[in-house]
């Protein structure tokens, strides 16, 4: 019997990915739901090459989406189900299917994460921000193995925690490229542009966790991905620069030994091994050449010019609803950023100086209403800082 599968942010870079591992093994997968951005062109394609049950669309309207997969599909015998609006990708999440692939970007993929978890099926998690913001929520209502993580770093450190227990665990260490502004001074980062901050050295990705990579936000925010997903205490967890990454990450264990896992920078055997948890499937990706010299190098990570990740590390540490003011906060430098209204480094200068107005006792932690008015009021913190940063010293 195929695997149902739900894709949510099937137009995105996860989604496309997850498609084409997908296509690949279409005897061991079915799309049972499909869920868009503003892409309706794209959304109805893939509708009409695999037609699922549901189709889901975050903008537009049901008509033109409805018109479109009927144009595409060239069969009046197929018509699902469509859903547009701000809830559509929380009532695809939550249908019935085995496998749900969160590739949303942002802190709006709390309330899908958690509609796919109470479905009760496996959530491959790429959407680390609804776990980051979330965190006591979704581990609240998860159940034990059901969330299989699809960033490349955590996919290696749940690959690599499969030698050993929990207990013999001493140490976490999550890989980072360095970005494209790896050994610049922050006086050289002031003056970076927006098209140089897209340029990502290995991996192609949408213009926010591209930008994330550059101010190494993405790697703060997996530290915390990593303590609240393996449960390793966040000064366990450090982050080291590999420019190749080609070693995904690393785990190593009380004993001295150190395991790795290795591949290409791409995120084709992350995203199908969420999909097939815990089996392998064949011909994902081509292995690493060994024939082929070749260097690898690590060196320390430059907290002077690139404070994000000592910064994650603290707000990881406090928990309660500092991981979603540090990443509402980024979200808006990000914007702010590409607008042409601040600078490259005021994005996580904003997050340092909205995580010190930021008083947690104001919010529940553990409600979603409690850290999504956390999440709003550190926007609205953060977009008042930035009004005019741009000119600032």
């Amino acid at each position: 019997m195929s695997t149902r599968v739900t894709l949510l942010g099937s137009t995105g870079s996860i989604g496309t990915q997850g498609l084409q591992v997908i296509e690949a093994h279409p005897e061991r997968f079915a799309v049972e739901v499909l869920a868009g951005g503003a892409n309706t062109q794209l959304l109805a394609e893939q509708a009409a090459r695999h037609r699922p049950s549901l189709v889901a669309a975050a903008a537009g309207t049901r008509e033109d989406l409805t018109a479109a997969i009927a144009t595409a599909a060239g069969d009046p015998g197929y018509a699902p189900e469509v859903v547009v609006g701000e809830e559509a990708a929380t009532i695809a999440a939550g249908a019935p299917t085995d496998v749900v692939l969160n590739g949303i970007t942002g802190a709006i993929g709390l309330r899908p994460t958690l509609a796919a978890l109470r479905s009760g099926a496996r959530l491959a998690l790429a959407n680390k921000e609804s776990l980051i913001i979330g965190g006591p929520i979704v581990k609240d209502t998860a159940a034990p193995d059901q969330i299989v993580p699809v960033d490349s770093e955590h996919s290696a450190i749940a690959q690599a925690l499969r030698s050993g227990r929990a207990d013999e665990v001493r140490k976490l260490v999550v890989t980072a490229s360095g970005g494209p502004f790896r050994g610049m001074d922050r006086a050289a980062l002031r003056e970076v542009t927006p098209a140089q901050a897209l340029k990502h050295p290995n991996f192609a990705m949408g213009r926010v966790i591209t930008t994330n990579s550059a101010t190494l936000v993405n790697k703060g925010l997996e530290l915390i991905e990593a303590h609240l997903l393996f449960d390793v205490p966040m000064e366990r967890i450090e982050a080291v620069v590999h420019p190749q990454q080609i070693i995904h990450s690393m785990v190593e264990f009380h004993d001295g030994a150190v395991i790795a896992q290795l591949g290409l920078p791409t995120m084709l055997a992350p995203i199908a091994l969420g999909l097939s948890w815990p089996e392998r499937l064949t011909d994902i990706e081509t292995p690493v050449d060994w024939t082929r010299a070749q260097d690898w190098r690590f060196e320390p990570l430059d907290d002077r010019a690139f404070p994000a990740v000592r910064l994650a590390q603290q707000v990881g540490a406090a928990g309660g609803t500092h991981p979603a003011v540090y990443n509402a906060a980024n979200e808006v430098g990000v914007d702010a950023f590409h607008d042409g209204a601040a600078r490259f480094t005021d994005i996580v200068d904003t997050i340092a100086e909205v995580l010190q107005r930021h008083d947690d006792a104001r919010f529940d932690a553990h409600t979603v209403e409690g850290v999504l008015a956390a999440d709003a009021w550190a926007r609205d913190e953060a977009a008042g800082l930035l009004s005019g940063s741009s000119t600032g010293p």
